[in-house]
């Protein structure tokens, strides 16, 4: 999973932001406080789509861009890449455990009890 530069971060937080597919004019103006030329928009949706982050599909003359997966999606395999980079997975997920406020740690135990529960 390639990680994300931080204007890639921006049009990625706009396309997730949206439940529906967005031109690059659309995005452009949802980025207006950063006074981004209509081409700097395109091409960083362009390499976001070379990339595999984002999919498009041509309507008319524009291309119409969305997400390939969540942000949650996207967050959990950069999490899984990370993890995959360590000599220990268990000294690492440890670490990380450890470091979680009572909250997260929490919102971790209810995933793991709902992956442990029997499905019908």
């Amino acid at each position: 999973m390639t990680r994300l530069g931080e204007l890639e971060r921006a049009v990625m937080d706009v396309l997730w932001a949206q439940n529906e597919p967005m031109t690059v004019r659309e995005v452009g103006k949802a980025l207006a406080e950063r006074d981004l030329a209509h081409t700097t928009v395109m091409t960083v949706l362009d390499r976001l789509a070379k990339k595999k982050v984002v999919t498009r599909a041509r309507e008319g003359r524009a291309w119409r861009y969305r997400p390939a997966a969540s942000r949650e999606a996207y967050v959990s395999e950069l999490m899984f890449d990370a993890l995959g980079q360590t000599g220990d997975r268990d000294a690492a997920l440890a670490a990380f455990v450890q470091s979680m406020d009572g909250q997260e740690a929490d919102a971790l135990r209810r995933a793991l009890s709902e992956i442990e529960q029997p499905r019908n």
